[in-house]
């Protein structure tokens, strides 16, 4: 004679109750539901035009190149500006260009102030966009 629980004849039964288990799975997603949109960064990205203009064969490239000579001194696409006279020529350069971007070509023979110092100017007379590119030695 055996008893059986509930009043069935299979007797004990040894099923896991997954009710708690749910309940912790569906917290988590819950919490990786609210914390994944608030830990996404924006990040600022400059595209080129989609549609740009065809230039002619013969036209001349507008790019201006800021060389950083030792002494200091300075030139604006091979043009020699002195330390006091490179703000207001690069006022001069860039107050009529809608495109503000000028390369740095740098000698190795310059100091680190000289090249701040030319940097500061330029991003004061309104230059947003700075590329750096170090000056070749003269063997090369």
């Amino acid at each position: 004679m055996s008893m059986a629980a509930g009043g069935s004849d299979k007797g004990l039964t040894n099923e896991p109750n997954v009710t708690p288990m749910i309940d912790v799975l569906l917290v988590l997603l819950i919490i990786f539901m609210m914390i994944i949109p608030l830990s996404r960064k924006a990040v600022d990205v400059q595209l080129p035009d989609p549609t740009p203009q065809k230039t002619p064969p013969n036209a001349k490239p507008d790019q201006i190149v800021l060389e950083i000579l030792p002494g200091p001194t300075f030139a604006i696409n091979k043009a020699p500006v002195t330390k006091e006279g490179l703000f207001q020529r690069l006022h001069e350069v860039y107050d009529k260009r809608p495109e503000k971007i000028m390369f740095f070509k740098g000698d190795p023979e310059v100091t680190y102030q000289d090249v701040i110092f030319a940097m500061d100017q330029a991003r004061g007379a309104g230059v947003k966009v700075i590329a750096a590119t170090p000056k070749a030695p003269p063997g090369k």
